[in-house]
Formats: structure tokens, sequence, C-alpha cells
């Protein structure tokens, strides 16, 4: 008899786990989400009632103020975020607790977890990755922002873009070169925090989609951060960055597999509806077959995601499979994102539907977190071409 993980990765508890998070995504969420749109933010308040329910903590111990939970656990709450109708509040909750936060509690110091920790996983302080920069996205290895060592601190030059929470964040986990001669050992991570002198947070960035996330440009002119603020050893800035990709990668194809699940099921209930030449448009062939092409592309990628969790839930390599599941689930997102917005006709290009919206959000699946190109050079490599 196969393994009972091999059938489904989630267990009972987690389907549990999941009811929770659903109740409570579709009473204190989801209903804002046309609101946040519109006023393309959302409210700080919501990341303090999200630490509320604990979903902040799934990643973090116990000890800082978290419930020690895995991938699974983070695996729902990411899948059912989705349920939200905003990817920028979806981008914006989950790059401060499911990759920031778990960031600070694998390669933090004693000092710097409870000193963050704690009020982050209240949602009293707000979190940001800040990698790339107008130069370099995917190549980090040419990013040009540097740390100059001067006694007990750092002097921190240079600029960063398209950064997820990156006005409102209170503090932000800042890729720099300390030692521009080393290649890849010559890479730091410095903590740098909101109102230190020198440093700038821009004003949100207008986007095509994610109208309600916070992405902007970050501005460092001579920022003293203190050595304390250095999170793990000089040098390990890269290897730390590359790290957390694999998760970050994952957590954008489950992402694009849920919504897209979530546009089918609201896209099958239109077409049994809506009625053309005497009968539901769902009953032409035509659409019919559509509607099954569409349901094979969602599972193929769900099964193809589910893989490659399992794989890093059990700590074995899985680059190659994160990054097949990520390319996989970006091209079947923004193919069932143009089904189903043709399927609607009229109706899915009016905000109303939600339809546009996911069309609009799901296109940055395949640039954010390494383009699709760059992750067919990653799985290239690995088969020896």
């Amino acid at each position: 008899m196969p393994d009972k993980f091999m059938i489904s990765p989630f267990g009972e508890e987690h389907e549990l786990f999941r009811q929770q998070c659903r109740r409570f995504v579709e009473k204190e969420l989801a209903p804002h989400a046309m609101e946040w749109e519109e006023k393309k933010d959302f409210p700080n308040e919501i990341f303090r009632s999200v630490g509320d329910m604990g979903y902040h903590g799934i990643l973090i111990p116990e000890e800082y103020g978290g419930s020690g939970g895995d991938y699974l656990m983070a695996t729902v709450w990411c899948e059912e975020m989705t349920r939200i109708g905003s990817g920028g509040v979806s981008a914006g909750l989950g790059m401060h607790a499911l990759i920031v936060l778990p960031a600070i509690a694998r390669f933090g110091n004693e000092e710097q977890k409870k000193r963050f920790l704690a009020p982050g996983v209240r949602g009293e302080k707000i979190g940001a990755l800040s990698l790339t920069e107008p130069v370099a996205g995917s190549d980090l290895a040419n990013i040009r922002s540097t740390a100059r060592r001067e006694g007990d601190h750092y002097v921190l030059n240079g600029s960063k873009t398209f950064i997820t929470n990156g006005s409102r964040a209170d503090f932000v986990l800042v890729l720099c070169k300390t030692d521009p001669g080393a290649g890849y050992k010559g890479f730091s991570t410095l903590i740098v925090e909101k109102r230190m002198p020198g440093f700038f947070q821009g004003r949100p960035l207008e986007k095509l989609g994610w109208h309600a996330g916070d992405t902007a440009e970050l501005t460092f002119e001579n920022v003293a951060v203190p050595v304390a603020n250095r999170l793990s050893e000089e040098g390990m800035g890269f290897y730390n960055a590359m790290a957390n990709l694999e998760w970050e990668r994952l957590m954008m194809a489950l992402g694009t597999v849920y919504g897209a699940q979530l546009a089918f099921e609201k896209t099958k209930s239109y077409i049994l509806q809506r009625e053309a030449f005497g009968r539901p448009i769902g009953k032409f062939q035509v659409n019919r077959h559509k509607v099954v092409d569409m349901a094979v592309e969602i599972e193929a990628a769900r099964q193809l995601n589910y893989h490659a969790l399992r794989k890093l839930v059990n700590g074995e390599e899985c680059a190659r499979e994160v990054s097949m599941a990520k390319i996989f689930s970006s091209k079947m997102g923004d193919y069932v994102a143009t089904t189903c917005l043709q399927l609607h006709g009229g109706y899915g290009y009016m905000r109303e539907y939600g339809i546009e919206r996911f069309f609009r959000d799901v296109r940055i699946n395949s640039i954010g977190g390494g383009t699709s190109e760059i992750l067919k050079e990653i799985v290239g490599r690995m088969m020896g071409l």
C-alpha cells in the first residue's frame, strides 16, 4: 500500500487548520478586497489582525511567540490567503510572515530574534526583504549596494526596487556587498530599520496588478547600520538569500494554482447559468472542452507543486522540482486567466466580477522570485545542458 503522505501531503490537522484560515479570510479580509484595490493600499491594522490569529508565527519557534509549525501548515495559509481576492494583500502578508520572519528565525542571533520576531509575530512590526535593484533582478550577484565597515557599524549606500512592503516596513533585510572583491563570499545582509538617518522609503509604485500591495523603491545614503544588525556572519548574505529562494518560489507557484482553481470554479458556475441561443454556454462543446483543458492544466500544476513540496518538507534537494513547478504553474495561470476571462465575455472585462483582477495579478508569477527564463536556465544546467 502506498504511504498516505504520497497520496496527499496534508493530514487531518492541516485540513482543520485550513477551515480555520478560510473562515477568517472570508469573514475578515475578502469582503474588503475591492475597497483596498480601489484605494491601492490596505491598512497596517490587518497585520495585527492576522497576528492575533497566530498566522504570522506559523514558521516561528514557540519561544519567540510562534507556533513552531512546518512548511505544510505554511502552505495551507499561503493557499487560503488567495481567497482574499487581492494579490497585493496576499503578497504583503506572505512576505512578512513566511519569508522575512523565518529568515530571522533561521539566521539571526538571539538578540535579533528577541527584538524582531515577537513584535513581528504580533504584527506590530512589519518586515520586508530587499534584494532586487534597478540594475540587478534575477542576477543577484550583480547588485551594487555596498556597506563599508567602520568600527561598530556599516555605512550603507545603494538603492533597491520592486520591494514588497517597502513603504510600510518597519525593518528591511538588505542584501549588499561588504567585500566587493570576494565574489559570492562578499555579500552580507543588514537589518535596516525605519527612521535610520539616510534611509528613504519611496511611495508605492504603480503596477499592472497587485494594486493593494505596497511595492516601493528604497534608497540608502550613508546609512549607519550597527554591526549588531548584521544577519548571520559577514560574507554569508548571498548563501542565506539563496537558501530561502526555493520556498519563496514554491509559495508563488502554490498561490498561482489555488488562484487558478478559484477562477475556474467561478467560471464554471457562470457558464452553467449564462445562456445563449437557448441553452447554457457551458453546454456548447467548444466551451466544454475549454473547461476540461483548464481542469487538466490546474491538476497537473497542483501535483507538480505538491511533489516539490514533499521534497522540501523532507529536507531533500528540490531546486529542480521547485523551478519546474513555478515555470509550469506560471504558464498555467496565464492560460487559465485568459480562458476564464474569455468565457465570461464582456463581464470578464468588468471589474465587479473579479476575473480581470486575477488576470492582472497572476501575470507577475512568471517574473517575481526569478523569471521563467532564469528558472529554465537552472533546470537546464541541472540536466547537464
